[in-house]
């Protein structure tokens, strides 16, 4: 029988959905996922081949699941960032440098395993997406309803957040490089979407 770590079964198994995401996140940096094999993946973790299979059967859902693990993280993260913020104008450049640092260290894009993956796959991908987009759409609604931003079609203003700091041009930036582009990117959006702003870089009201 193997050696049971963490002195629980329910432990076990969380230390080893661990280690399996860990091996995975670090392969996926130095194979990319099509030429990535679930026996790499256990070789990596410390799992025999056989053993992998009562984690997770096959590739693809090893890599919803962990999507699922990195979107719980970052929503977290995004939330404790958000936390003390009230104003939705500061709200949002958290949400922009929040997803610029996010999309600037990681290794593979979603968008880029679409065609690799099954419909349900595909679908399954997609929806990873929406948590975080709820998050947005609530900033934007609230800035308008408080006259931060103009009236207007706030899913239009979402998409054009989205598309500004989706962009794989980011990915492997750091330090004053990566500072730089969210500043950048943060200008753009805020002029996109008319934010005024004073001479101190605060968010003004907008005249009706």
């Amino acid at each position: 029988m193997p050696k049971i770590i963490g002195g629980s079964l329910g432990a076990h198994r969380e230390e080893m959905r661990k280690r399996i995401f860990a091996a995975f996140d670090d392969l996926l940096a130095s194979h990319g996922y099509a030429d990535l094999t679930l026996a790499e993946i256990a070789a990596a973790a410390g799992l025999g081949r056989t053993a992998m299979y009562n984690y997770h059967p096959d590739k693809e859902s090893l890599l919803l699941a962990f999507t699922d693990h990195e979107t719980e993280i970052y929503l977290a993260d995004l939330g404790s960032r958000l936390a003390d913020v009230t104003n939705p104008i500061e709200q949002l450049m958290v949400y922009i440098r929040a997803e610029m640092e996010k999309l600037a260290g990681q290794h593979v894009s979603p968008s880029s395993l679409t065609g690799l993956l099954s419909d349900v796959g595909r679908n399954r991908m997609r929806e990873h997406v929406m948590p975080l987009w709820q998050v947005l759409l609530e900033i934007l609604n609230s800035a308008v309803e408080e006259d931060y931003l103009p009236d207007g079609n706030t899913m239009t203003k979402l998409h054009l957040v989205s598309a500004s700091t989706s962009g794989r041009w980011s990915k492997d930036l750091a330090g004053e490089q990566l500072d730089e582009a969210i500043r950048e990117v943060t200008a753009f959006v805020l002029r996109g979407l008319g934010v005024q702003l004073d001479l101190s870089g605060s968010p003004l009201r907008l005249s009706r």
